[in-house]
């Protein structure tokens, strides 16, 4: 049922007396025409552009993020778009970030084998705890480490930097090699590639290495923690190859080569000592 519409209120004294006046106070007091915009000239639109396209080229930032990560005892090899490879290691984290004039990668944990694809102006970096390589083509090893980086060019030319002190930067020739130490770049050495690259067969070769590297190198193959408890042990060396399927045969090892015994907790949890002397 549809209900009769109200009666339209009378207008008030005032309102009649407005709208009866409403012409004349228009011509009386006219709105402002407002100022038609000046359209840009083309050359006005270019310079815009381009300065635009400068600031953005030169900030650099970044369009797309991928995140990577490869399982305890998995290789896993990633195709990136711009045609590079990275091989990842067990346990390694890696953070890919995409940019107008870089291609960045950050090493968040592990090691990695990087085929990077060349260019003429968009470079490639690699940021792995206070070291930072770059490079514009070229084939080389990063491996990550609690206090330490190592890097290890096969292919090509790097620039190794210290991201807490930029002055101090060192650039890499094939065969070459050099760590940096917490945040301080070491002397270069002459690297043993195969040793380095012996990971990807699964292997890890150790030439007199110290064995807190040797340690920090298992442990990318364990998921409990190994604690080298007394820190004179910590450049003991040792030799050898390896096989990463079984490092526990590796770490039982340990006691019939070095003075050191060892004692494992219950969730997996290795604490390294050193052997007491005999009575």
């Amino acid at each position: 049922m549809n209900t009769p519409s109200s009666p339209e209120q009378p207008l008030s004294a005032e309102d009649q007396t407005l709208a009866r006046h409403r012409e004349e106070l228009r011509k009386r007091f006219p709105m402002p025409t407002p100022k038609p915009r000046k359209p840009r000239t083309p050359l006005v639109v270019g310079a815009l552009v381009a300065l635009v396209g400068a600031t953005l080229f030169w900030t650099d930032p970044s369009y797309r993020i991928e995140q990577y990560s490869s399982a305890l005892g998995e290789r896993r090899v990633l195709d990136l778009a711009d045609g590079s490879r990275v091989v990842l290691d067990s346990g390694t984290q890696v953070e890919v970030s995409w940019h107008l004039r870089s291609r960045r990668v950050a090493l968040n944990s592990g090691q990695a084998l990087f085929d990077v694809s060349k260019t003429l102006w968009r470079t490639f970096q690699v940021d792995a705890g206070a070291a930072r390589v770059t490079v514009l083509g070229t084939l080389f090893n990063v491996a990550r480490e609690e206090h330490a980086v190592h890097v290890a060019l096969v292919r090509g030319s790097v620039n190794v930097q210290s991201i807490t002190d930029p002055a101090q930067q060192q650039r890499l020739i094939p065969g070459q090699q050099l760590a940096v130490l917490d945040g301080q770049l070491q002397p270069t050495r002459n690297a043993d590639l195969p040793g380095v690259l012996a990971w990807q067969e699964r292997k890890l070769v150790f030439s007199r290495t110290p064995l807190a590297q040797a340690i920090a190198q298992i442990q990318r193959y364990r998921q409990a923690p190994i604690r080298l408890e007394d820190p004179a042990l910590a450049q003991l060396p040792i030799s050898g190859v390896f096989n990463t399927d079984n490092v526990e045969d590796l770490l039982d090892l340990f006691p019939h080569i070095l003075p050191l015994t060892m004692a494992r907790d219950a969730d997996g949890t290795l604490h390294i000592t050193h052997k007491p002397a005999k009575k």
